[in-house]
């Protein structure tokens, strides 16, 4: 599945919604499902709040999701943006590291997306964006 959709925040429904639905297909706990659809709006939320902070006009500035399902049963979600990228990743995933400094984000969605995921990657490069791949087991079929 592949999908793109523009950086504005009421997208973000959207994009988790609809790889909580392709996952469905191999019929998972909702557990998973939850999980799932959590992992998305934060990697979501955070390239439209962080990625294209600079922004005005959020209609010019993509983000794309493509996810995949492997034989072993494990879903693939792949999290792209082209905003202007995150200079130092590790520091970046430390628990509680923002780069807010109004104080309204609390810093923890990558060690939410690590908590709810069987396994995480991000790269990124300095005005070139970030991309976040997720990886989760599903169970069922």
């Amino acid at each position: 599945m592949k999908i793109e959709f523009d950086a504005r925040s009421i997208n973000e429904n959207f994009a988790r919604t609809s790889v909580a639905a392709f996952a469905a297909q191999w019929d998972p706990s909702i557990a998973v499902i939850s999980d799932i659809k959590t992992v998305v709006s934060e990697a979501v939320t955070n390239s439209i709040v962080h990625g294209y902070a600079e922004q005005e006009d959020k209609s010019k500035c993509p983000i794309y999701i493509v996810c995949k399902l492997n034989e072993n049963g494990v879903i693939n979600i792949k999290i792209k943006d082209k905003g202007r990228g995150i200079e130092d990743v590790p520091t970046a995933m430390q628990p509680l590291y923002t780069t807010d400094e109004g104080g309204e984000r609390s810093g923890m969605g990558f060690t939410i997306m690590q908590s709810f995921t069987d396994r995480i990657k991000v790269s990124s490069k300095i005005g070139k964006g970030t991309t976040v791949i997720l990886e989760k087991r599903l169970t069922g079929r």
